[in-house]
């Protein structure tokens, strides 16, 4: 065990603003890559020489369902990290042993309820959004791969969060890269056929994407062998533990829910939109996926705050603790505006590269000029969430996901697509983001001092 004393001590000795900018600026990259398979798909199937924006729309609608393997995956991933990170600063190996075991089960467990619904569900999912039979076709395909050819995008989740919670960043952001890379190379090979290879259109786009995840899930699987060595990855440590389970979840659950709202979210919209066109669909999915590389930035950071403040809260350090808040808030408004900033001056050349109809294209580009202005406030509820599930609130973290991606959503987005049926302006559904993201964010801020009297001032 002489080998995780420096590790250990750096969690929880090193300047908390430094070590925050070692470990998020790894995870920021790993989770900006994420957002490449869904933006680098849209791309190249748009660009499709017969039904491009036909294929976009497919993706759009498989979009909540791929969402929602990622919620499970990476909610489970929280969940660990956060607990081993909480082991380890307690310095119980065995107990960490088994965290990292149980997750490797849970795993086994979500991988097999995907394929069933790949097979069983996936075709049910996309006629509820649509009536067109060629978008039901595709989209119907695109999800029938990436739901039965899963076991990537779980196992990675879970390998990833183990190198985070040792520190380890910088090897789950090297996986990562490589499977975005090979996505990169492999959509248009695939999609339009080249190297001897038949165009596949959508279902290329599929395959490319789950070839991606397997090759970051091997690279996760190696790397975690190799650097981890305070975990041992044992047979009889991945033996199902109910008690570890709970633990888990009970940290990881509001990562899951929060995650699933999302796609909760997204599936709503796609309804409530459809009743105006396909093309608000379209450009709803494609905004989407383009903030995506910001939003995605401010979980990265989220991923960081999350083991520094749990292991310095498992040491009982408050001081370190009000330190990774702080840097964490500060780290997240730098990170928002500057997105903010770059997508409204990219607007309008971002939406070119997807060759859009002319209706389509000016539905995304004021989607992302309206809906972007909300980033600031954004962050700063992933920020909060990220600080929840560190000190174990699991509860303020899932109040927040509940607000600003349910209940200040879809009734409001709801009554605005009611006012452009009735002749209101059809920029005007868009600003139900800026409000949901600015009330919530309020209410964060309560329950953020809340925690403070509660549970922080006694430490």
């Amino acid at each position: 065990m002489e080998e995780t004393k420096p590790q250990l001590n750096r969690m929880g000795t090193e300047p908390v603003g430094k070590l925050m900018l070692k470990m998020g600026i790894p995870m920021i990259l790993s989770m900006v890559l994420q957002s490449v398979y869904n933006i680098v798909d849209s791309a190249f199937v748009s660009n499709m020489a017969v039904n491009g924006e036909a294929a976009l729309n497919a993706l759009t609608l498989a979009f909540p369902i791929q969402m929602f393997m990622v919620a499970i995956g990476i909610g489970t991933g929280v969940g660990t990290n956060a607990l081993l990170s909480k082991t380890l600063g307690q310095r119980d190996y065995e107990q960490a042993n088994k965290v990292a075991g149980n997750s490797l089960f849970l795993g086994a467990v979500i991988f097999i309820v995907f394929v069933l619904f790949g097979i069983f569900g996936a075709g049910a999912y996309i006629r509820s959004q649509s009536s067109n039979a060629l978008i039901v076709e595709m989209g119907t395909d695109y999800l029938q791969i990436c739901c039965i050819v899963s076991i990537g995008i779980v196992y990675f989740a879970i390998f990833e969060k183990l190198l985070q919670a040792t520190g380890r960043s910088v090897y789950s952001t090297i996986a990562q890269v490589s499977g975005a890379v090979a996505n990169i190379i492999l959509d248009p090979i695939l999609i339009y056929g080249s190297l001897g290879l038949p165009a596949m259109g959508v279902r290329g786009a599929a395959w490319a994407t789950v070839i991606g995840q397997i090759l970051s899930m091997v690279l996760g699987l190696i790397f975690h062998l190799k650097v981890n060595r305070e975990i041992q990855t044992r047979v009889r440590y991945m033996r199902p533990d109910g008690m570890i389970i709970r633990l888990i979840y009970s940290i990881g659950l509001p990562a899951i829910i929060a995650q699933a709202l999302m796609s909760i979210m997204t599936y709503g919209l796609n309804l409530i939109l459809g009743t105006l066109s396909e093309a608000y669909v379209t450009a709803y999915g494609l905004y989407y996926k383009i903030q995506q590389f910001v939003l995605f930035m401010a979980f990265g950071l989220r991923d960081a705050i999350t083991p520094i403040v749990s292991f310095n809260h498992g040491m009982g350090d408050k001081k370190r603790i009000n330190a990774g808040v702080r840097w964490g808030l500060v780290y997240t408004l730098v990170i928002m505006v500057f997105g903010l900033i770059v997508l409204e001056l990219l607007a309008v050349p971002l939406t070119r590269l997807f060759g859009l109809s002319g209706q389509t294209e000016r539905l995304c580009v004021s989607a992302i000029r309206i809906i972007s202005l909300c980033f600031v406030f954004a962050g700063t509820n992933v920020a909060f969430q990220g600080i929840f599930q560190a000190v174990d609130s699991g509860l303020e973290s899932l109040i927040l996901s509940v607000c600003r991606q349910l209940l200040f959503v879809l009734p409001v987005a709801w009554g605005f697509a009611r006012l452009i049926r009735n002749g209101g302006p059809d920029w005007l559904v868009w600003i139900t983001f800026p409000i949901a993201e600015l009330v919530t964010a309020g209410i964060g801020t309560l329950l953020l001092l809340r925690v403070y009297r509660r549970k922080l001032s006694r430490l």
